[in-house]
């Protein structure tokens, strides 16, 4: 049987990070994902945007680590060589009813630690966007774009580097406890393995529940199901109607950000995500949501040819809570802002200055599982 000192499950950017981290430290590494190629599933299909950590709330971990991450990510892309580009994002009030909202938008950015919003007004916001109707607005200047593709594969050279393997088309099926670590079994390419890690990660993503429920000794309790949340895209054919990225006022109490432009590398447009539950591992993208998509975008583009507006690319997200929030095409407003944070779940609240090692199901030694 194979000895290991840390096997990593999942080839995203989470699989791929921790990988290189702990190759680096000087350990045997062994990096396997399921699929064909490590870009599959949730990292690889996204909006590619790196965002400047505005909308989260002040204090909270993901506020921290939206900023702290920004700045890393953009080192890490200048250092290994990853297409990216700070193209900014103008954000909009497209009525007087959600100036209050983009006002607060801006108030929470600030006591994040963004200081670098800039007013934006009607007829500079005309100059920059010429297509963009709205009655203030705000640019961001640190949001941008970021090749995933290349960077995941910057990840992988990196930790290969340090001596990491990586091994397709393979997948742990059951996992049980050992004294000086884990028994893990599974399939590879078509034939069964058997093999001892000293540390297993779990980072499998949409799948990590699944991997969780394998886990001998670990209780049901300590494994969250996972919801899928999906989001669609459409493109815009043509000439791009926008150079930056243009984001509406987000969506009343909920966690999304609303149907928006993004930019990508190439330099066309493309609108999401709209957004709904599924249970189904199936990304194709209805072509009937195209007037559905046209409405949601008018507001702000009034300008948009519908024709234009070709069925994209989609992704899912693991969510461990299934909010009602993820509802399609709901429009914001000011009655209620999304900044006031009237749902916020005590995750949301852990504050930055509170990180540090906690027993998290995932990261505990096989030594302290309830058999």
């Amino acid at each position: 049987m194979n000895d290991i000192g840390c096997l990593v499950v999942g080839g995203g950017v989470i699989g791929l990070a921790c990988a290189a981290q702990m190759a680096r430290q000087g350990n045997s590494v062994m990096l396997v994902e399921q699929e064909c190629r490590i870009d599959e599933h949730t990292s690889s299909r996204n909006s590619e945007v790196i965002h400047a950590g505005i909308y989260y709330a002040p204090g909270s971990l993901k506020a921290g680590l939206c900023a702290e991450g920004r700045d890393l990510l953009y080192s890490w892309c200048q250092d290994h060589g990853v297409n990216n580009r700070r193209v900014g994002k103008l954000l909009v009030a497209v009525t007087e009813s959600e100036v209050a909202a983009l006002e607060a938008l801006q108030r929470n950015a600030r006591h994040s630690g963004v200081d670098s919003l800039e007013e934006v007004s009607v007829a500079c916001l005309r100059e920059l966007e010429q297509s963009v109707a709205g009655v203030a607005a705000l640019f961001s200047p640190q949001t941008g774009i970021i090749d995933i593709h290349g960077y995941m594969e910057s990840l992988l050279a990196d930790a290969r580097r340090h001596g990491a393997d990586l091994v397709l088309d393979t997948r742990g099926e059951h996992q049980a406890p050992t004294a000086q670590g884990w028994e893990v079994v599974g399939g590879s390419c078509g034939e069964r393995f058997k093999l001892h890690a000293r540390c297993v990660i779990n980072a499998a993503g949409l799948f990590a529940s699944q991997l969780a429920e394998r886990v001998e000794g670990l209780a049901a309790a300590h494994v969250p199901a996972t919801h899928w949340c999906q989001g669609r895209y459409f493109a815009y054919a043509g000439r791009a109607p926008f150079s930056h990225l243009v984001y509406p006022m987000p969506e009343t109490n909920t966690a999304l950000l609303g149907v928006h432009a993004t930019l990508d590398r190439g330099g066309q447009v493309r609108f999401g995500p709209e957004v709904a539950w599924t249970q189904a591992l199936d990304y194709r993208v209805d072509e009937s949501l195209r007037e559905e998509f046209s409405r949601a975008i008018a507001r702000y583009f009034p300008s948009i040819d519908t024709n234009k507006l070709t069925a994209g690319c989609s992704g899912i997200r693991p969510k461990c809570r299934r909010r009602p929030a993820c509802r399609r095409f709901q429009h914001s407003g000011a009655a209620n802002p999304w900044f006031a944070w009237p749902g916020q779940s005590l995750r949301d609240r852990i504050t930055w200055a509170d990180r540090k090692p906690r027993d998290c199901p995932a990261c505990l030694p096989a030594s302290r599982l309830s058999h």
